[in-house]
Formats: C-alpha cells, structure tokens, sequence
C-alpha cells in the first residue's frame, strides 16, 4: 500500500475517473442497445435519431479515451448497415 499523501490523492483521483468512464461506457451501452431494438421493431424514426446520440456518444467516449477509436468505428459501422437495411425494407 502507499505511504505517500500523493499516493493517496492518485488512488482517489483514479477512483473518480473509474467512475466517470464507467458511466460514460455505461451510457453508451445503453444508446446502442436502444438503437438496436428501435431498428429491430421497425421504428426506422426513432432508430434514425438514436443512431444520432449513439454515434455521437461513441465519438464523445473515444474522445475521452473511455474506449478505442476501431472499436467506435465498427460499432457505428453496424449500426448504420442495419439501420440502412430497416429503412429499405
């Protein structure tokens, strides 16, 4: 364990910031998900502004280094190419 009040203050700070990029992740999670059902049950609409959000929410999350830049690319990538294959049918 650390002797240092240095130490100690990084270990809290640390603990923020896992929290804070849990959150982000969490929200993030949720988006995509909502995303997916919309497209899923038809409502083209309601999934054309939540892939907004989403893609939004993945660019804010790499920006802050919550997850990695292919990770969001692919993600969104996905997203869109069923999104396209809901509206065309």
């Amino acid at each position: 364990m650390a002797h240092r009040s240095s130490a100690f203050k990084h270990i809290r700070a640390d603990k923020r910031k896992r929290d804070v990029s849990f959150r982000r992740k969490s929200a993030v999670r949720t988006i995509v998900k909502k995303t997916k059902v919309a497209i899923e049950t038809g409502n083209v609409e309601e999934a054309e502004s939540l892939f907004r959000r989403a893609t939004s929410l993945l660019d804010r999350a790499v920006s802050k280094g919550v997850i990695k830049k292919g990770t969001a690319n692919r993600r969104k990538s996905r997203l869109a190419k069923s999104l396209h294959l809901a509206s065309t049918h």
